[in-house]
């Protein structure tokens, strides 16, 4: 601890010490007992207006809720939405500054207090806050009026501009108060909110700099924004108290006081070395609570507690450390309105962390929220979690210019403060597309001045060439550098139903089979199962096989679009979104099991496993693919403990056995090393005939609050005589609610996707139903019944939550525990080197030498390429060193769709010889290794164009990286042209 004198620690010991006994900041939840009208009504900001009939809510609460996933996104009603609320504020709190936080509003809205305009919001995604001193009612009824306007056409009122991000497309238009809201009560003399958004105030700003992760210890920093709105001079003490996640502390330290005058703002700091810290990591959500005290005058009169965690990032060198070790970024790019059947957005924490902590369950490790940037909910269940976050603010796939610019600017200034405690976010999002430099290092500016010790990445989506973003990456493809990391921001948008096992399962939907998209085939977006968890396998290898410890130029992984089917544009036969790994009641698909394989280690697979593809329910004489995901170097597949023939190993994780004879049983894999030592098993069984109906109750972990808004979900399952799920039932389940609760229902596939239906089929023997608790306490009864089954019934307790005028001190996330199941950070390497990169000194072409460096100048917005003749279609790489090339890893203009006829010479030697893959990014010639010093690469024909990637398109037509998209000058002519991106010469270390 830093130490000015003894007399200075004894005084401050002292105040810390009063300071738990007194603390003048009250932080209510104020999202019981709102009235919610549909439509512009007038004199419904008044105080006297009668709002008797309205209906009762307690929020979050989208007035369009019941069309979650019911419409298409376009389809959302938006119009103008009324709420209002009646509350009175406790004696004590006469005379004290009283703000609102709204956590986010959709669209426009404007604030009345009292009849009072207090102000209004527009960009509809960031949290505002709004203070009701000067017109509340300190000894009476106070009312509270809101009226929102959820316009998809919405403009802002200073300059008529749209907001980009107010797109049907992509970010589901869920109307009115879809997220919480708190009332805040501080003295006078008082820290403010992190509320830029009307307010203009920062709030405090926790951080740890000095991180010696394997000493366990780093200063821990705090600041704090304070105002004195007194009338008088006051003197300012600060004191910090660090308090582990067992309620220990474990560090105080603060400042010596000093004087404010009245009207004045300043920004109080203190710090000092903690020791034993535990840091935050993937899997491992540890956080702190860090009570920052102000002592006026002596005496204790504002305490804020910041929940937060502490750990170390680095950016560099084309790879992302955490806490010291490298990661490769292995998760999805979700839509940000993370949205639930019959409630879209609006679910209690528990239900967030439940699905976030999905991620950590099959070994993700980030979102990438996309376009808007999160709720504060979630942002809250990633950092409990273990969930990294990519945090945009708000756009939508370009950059602008002007005013529009400047809402994104004004947006990214407002979430950097709101979100800068989280420990989870790791990266801020400057854009969904490509912007220019000058936006970058504007962007940058932001972040410096508001955020410059949270050791978060800013960067956008591609940044291919530009050395101010801290990471870049394309949308699709395959991105590598040795500089800022490349994370793909959201690849394979793929669709398919989880309803659709293959070919040979009931309802026998043929792979593919779907209407046209915009006149086009649309299979890739009609997919059954196994087939959509084969592409997942696909698309990871490109990622994979581009790792940290495969050369000098590598890829940090990908998000993959998207995590749970949304409610956003689709191009399949379903009014919604079917990319997701798991349905829209987090129910998995097997492409969850696929990645749960091959993302077990932080970059090289660290944990060995298997899983089979689809299930083994069959008619005699079938015979089929069998798909089996494994870590191994090789697989044995087992019927019933009959060996069968050796598979096909595809995209280092696929193993397909070509012809399977099914019969009932056991179908076992058995994964093997190189050295024929057992890795892995996994098998399935034929489950019998189905017998009976199974509920399952979920809920948060102390039970269901009946505060109106929790929600308990109850899984329904068709089982067998031994309680085994039978994978091929679609019986129509019929369900009755008895109690104190409003049904809320599920979704299958059919009429209105069977949106607050009462009676909906399982899909693949499972489904799952939400009901939401009302608003007094009591016992709630759901029963299931299907024909041929005994009616199943689940029973719970609602418990009661204490509401006074309106008021109420109940934390719904207070009970939720920080997850650490993957441990602390462990302190080996991640990974090790298998090939290094043999740097080209220079080269000679046949053609545009001047242009020839292009080729391998770590840009892939650069290309070199010759005249079209196949005399000049050459390039010699003289290398720095002789060395024994095995690897040309080559990325060659067009890669999806042209396949480029080659030889390559070590010298004078023939090494390799063939045609290229098209792929996603880079392909591989592995070339017989000759120890040379001069590499020739040599076109031998004319290329061939075919697309082997079809249906890889954009919602909105794409202008950015032309070589990628095969847009290039001349790109339809292929004649002798050779025509390269870049290239590298990576040479295999022996072991």
């Amino acid at each position: 601890m830093k130490r000015t004198n003894l007399l200075f620690t004894l005084s401050l010991l002292f105040m810390l010490v009063a300071a738990v006994r007194v603390s003048a900041r009250e932080r209510y939840n104020f999202n019981s007992d709102w009235k919610l009208q549909v439509g512009d009504i007038k004199g419904a900001d008044g105080r006297g207006f009668k709002d008797n009939g309205w209906q009762r809510v307690t929020l979050p609460h989208a007035f369009n809720e019941d069309e979650a996933f019911k419409v298409p996104i376009k389809q959302l009603t938006d119009t103008v939405a009324w709420y209002r609320k009646h509350f009175r504020l406790p004696r004590e709190a006469k005379g004290k500054k009283v703000f609102v936080e709204f956590e986010g509003l959709r669209m426009g809205a404007d604030f009345y207090l009292n009849g009072h305009h207090l102000g209004y919001h527009e960009n509809g995604v960031m949290a505002v806050g709004l203070d009701l001193t000067p017109y509340i009612n300190y000894g009476g009824e106070n009312v509270i009026a809101v009226r929102v306007d959820n316009n998809w056409a919405y403009r802002e009122r200073a300059t008529g501009q749209r907001f980009q991000w107010n797109d049907s497309n992509f970010n589901a238009n869920y109307g009115g108060i879809p997220k919480n809201v708190w009332l805040h009560v501080a003295d006078n003399v008082y820290q403010t909110l992190p509320l830029y958004s009307n307010l203009g105030t920062t709030g405090v700003y926790i951080y740890a700099t000095d991180i010696d992760v394997a000493s366990r210890k780093a200063v821990i920093n705090a600041e704090s924004e304070v105002r004195n709105e007194s009338k008088r001079p006051v003197s300012i003490g600060y004191s910090v108290e660090v308090v582990d996640a067992d309620g220990n502390t474990v560090g105080t330290f603060g400042r010596e006081p000093v004087s404010v005058a009245p009207g004045a703002t300043v920004t109080l700091t203190a710090s000092d070395t903690v020791d034993n810290l535990h840091f935050w990591s993937w899997g491992y959500g540890y956080l702190y609570d860090v009570k920052t005290t102000l002592l006026v005058n002596g005496k204790a009169a504002d305490q804020v507690v910041t929940r937060t965690g502490f750990r170390k990032t680095r950016f560099g060198n084309g790879m992302i450390w955490l806490n010291d070790r490298v990661l490769q970024m292995k998760g999805y790019a979700q839509r940000t309105s993370n949205e639930w059947p019959g409630v879209g957005l609006s679910v209690p924490p528990w239900m967030s962390d439940y699905s976030n902590g999905m991620l950590i369950d099959h070994n993700a490790n980030f979102f990438r929220w996309m376009h808007v940037t999160a709720w504060k909910q979630d942002a809250e269940s990633c950092d409990r979690v273990g969930v990294m976050q990519m945090l945009p603010a708000g756009d939508a796939e370009r950059d602008v210019e002007g005013r529009r610019w400047g809402q994104r600017t004004e947006l990214m200034r407002d979430m950097i403060i709101y979100f800068r405690n989280h420990p989870s976010v790791i990266f801020y999002e400057s854009g969904n597309e490509s912007i220019s430099r000058d936006h970058m290092i504007e962007m940058r500016d932001i972040r410096d001045k508001y955020d410059p010790h949270g050791g978060r990445a800013i960067g956008s989506r591609e940044m291919l060439d530009i050395r101010e973003a801290e990471y870049g990456g394309e949308m699709l493809y395959v991105n590598k550098s040795e500089h800022h990391p490349m994370v793909q921001t959201e690849y394979c948008r793929d669709e398919g139903l989880r309803k659709y096992w293959d070919d040979w399962s009931y309802p026998y939907h043929k792979h593919g089979d779907g209407p046209l998209y915009r006149n086009a085939d649309a299979s890739a977006y009609n997919q059954n199962q196994d087939q959509l968890a084969i592409e997942m396998v696909r698309r990871w290898y490109d990622f994979y096989r581009e790792r940290p410890g495969m050369g000098r130029r590598v890829n940090s992984g990908g998000a993959k679009i998207i995590f749970s089917d949304t409610q956003t544009h689709s191009r399949g036969a379903e009014n919604y979104r079917r990319s997701g790994v798991v349905d829209p009641l987090r129910i998995p698909k097997d492409a969850y099991y696929a990645h749960k394989v091959m993302w077990d280690g932080w970059v090289d697979v660290e944990n060995h496993s298997s899983y089979i593809i689809g299930h083994w329910n069959y008619k005699p004489g079938v015979v089929k693919p069998v798909y089996v995901v494994s870590t191994g170097d090789s697989v044995q597949l087992f019927v019933n403990g009959k060996p069968q023939e050796m598979p096909k190993r595809d995209y280092e994780f696929l193993y397909t056995f070509s012809n399977v004879k099914w019969e009932p049983g056991v179908i076992e894999a058995v994964s093997y090393d190189k050295d024929g030592k057992e890795t892995s098993r996994t098998s399935k069984k034929t489950v019998g005939e189905p017998k009976s109906l199974k509920l399952t109750l979920m809920q948060g972990p102390e039970g269901t609050y009946a505060d109106g808004a929790d929600i308990a979900m109850v899984q329904v399952e068709v089982v067998d005589e031994n309680g085994n799920r039978c994978p091929l039932a679609n019986d129509m389940v019929s369900f009755t609610l008895e109690g104190p609760a409003e049904w809320r229902g599920g979704m299958a596939q059919g009429p209105d996707n069977y949106a607050l239906a009462k009676e909906l089929p399982v899909e693949c023997g499972i489904t799952r139903v939400l009901v939401r608790s009302g608003f007094e306490p009591g016992k709630v009864k759901l029963t299931a019944t299907a024909t041929g089954y005994a009616p199943e019934t689940v029973e719970f307790n609602t418990i009661p939550v204490e509401v006074e005028h309106g008021l109420s001190k109940f934390n719904p996330s207070a009970a939720l525990k920080p997850r650490l199941d993957r441990g602390e950070t462990p302190l080996t390497p991640s990974y090790y080197d298998k090939k290094v990169d043999v740097k080209v000194k220079s080269a000679k072409a046949g053609y545009a030498n001047d242009k020839v460096a292009n080729s391998y100048d770590d840009n892939e917005l650069s290309e070199w390429r010759n005249d079209g003749r196949l005399e000049t279609a050459w390039i010699t790489y003289e290398l720095e060193r002789p060395a024994e090339i095995d690897d040309i890893c080559v990325k060659l203009t067009g890669w999806r769709q042209r396949s480029y006829p080659l030889e390559i010479y070590a010298g004078d030697e023939l090494v390799w010889s063939g045609d290229t893959d098209r792929s996603l990014g880079y392909v591989h010639l592995n070339a017989r290794p000759v120890r040379s010093r001069f590499i020739t690469i040599k076109l031998k024909g004319s290329a061939a164009d075919s697309d082997a990637f079809g249906q890889i398109v954009e919602v909105v037509e794409p202008k950015a990286g032309e070589l990628d998209l095969f847009k290039a000058e001349g790109g339809d002519k292929t004649n002798h042209e050779l025509r390269i991106v870049e290239i590298e010469f990576l040479e295999t270390l022996r072991k």
